[in-house]
């Protein structure tokens, strides 16, 4: 099974996107993960590894997709 990583700053928009994305993501094919970098903020580095350039942003296996625009990641580590 395929692991979705959902990466946001904890913004209004990264919030509304989680929700949204979280309701669409099809569980019995993909097991998400949220991780909100403004509180978890030693993921910052494996955010950056993985391809984000800024949140919010939905990992799925190797492809990152970016959603809107909150912040760069350079915004979140301040």
């Amino acid at each position: 099974m395929l692991k979705a990583i959902f990466y946001h700053a904890g913004c209004p928009v990264c919030v509304d996107v989680e929700q949204m994305v979280l309701d669409y993501l099809d569980k019995s094919k993909i097991t998400p993960e949220v991780v909100h970098l403004g509180t978890d903020q030693n993921r910052i580095e494996e955010a950056e590894e993985v391809g984000v350039k800024s949140v919010p942003a939905l990992v799925i296996g190797e492809n990152v997709y970016h959603i809107n625009f909150g912040a760069s990641l350079a915004d979140v580590k301040g």
